[in-house]
């Protein structure tokens, strides 16, 4: 098994999948533009901010993984020519890490964010309100289909990765 190859993959596959928070941001972006331009309403005004607020996240996010995952190719290919075994090790302890973090952070903080949101959203009219937990709602939603995705390439990619430790145990 060429482990390097697929720890190459998987970040080729990350480096494709971050732009969409990129997208994702962009839109909010053009959005809270839209409500700038064109809101009439206490309400639409009310979204200038929020949707501002969620596109630059988005776009933040997107930028750092981007970057992070770019430079992580490279580095790859350095530290497997080193030592391969501490490699496998250090791969698997981070990839470890972050479906620990995935677990806790995205499909178990997240939801709960969405909920509480849309219990305020229950007993709350005012407009400022209203379109921060509806974008709130709407960002988050956005994070949790992408990371979701990308949960599941790095869980591939960490079952490789103790398939290729095992055959070094041998």
């Amino acid at each position: 098994m060429d482990i390097l190859k697929a720890a190459t993959d998987w970040a080729k596959d990350e480096l494709i999948s971050t732009p969409f928070f990129i997208l994702a941001g962009a839109v909010f972006l053009m959005c809270s533009l839209g409500f700038w331009q064109v809101g009439k309403t206490d309400l639409a005004r009310a979204y200038i901010i929020p949707t501002l607020v969620a596109g630059s996240l988005l776009v933040i996010i997107g930028l750092g993984l981007f970057f992070t995952n770019k430079a992580r190719i490279d580095q790859f290919k350095i530290d497997y020519t080193e030592n391969s075994t501490a490699f496998i090790d250090s791969e698997l302890a981070r990839t470890d890490a972050t479906l620990k973090e995935y677990k806790n952070v995205v499909f178990t903080g997240i939801p709960v964010i969405i909920c509480i949101c849309v219990f305020i959203l229950m007993f709350v009219n005012g407009p400022v309100w209203r379109s921060s937990m509806i974008t709130t709602i709407a960002m988050l939603s956005m994070i949790l289909l992408i990371d979701g995705l990308a949960h599941a390439r790095i869980y591939e990619y960490h079952q490789l990765l103790e398939k290729a430790q095992e055959e070094i145990n041998k």
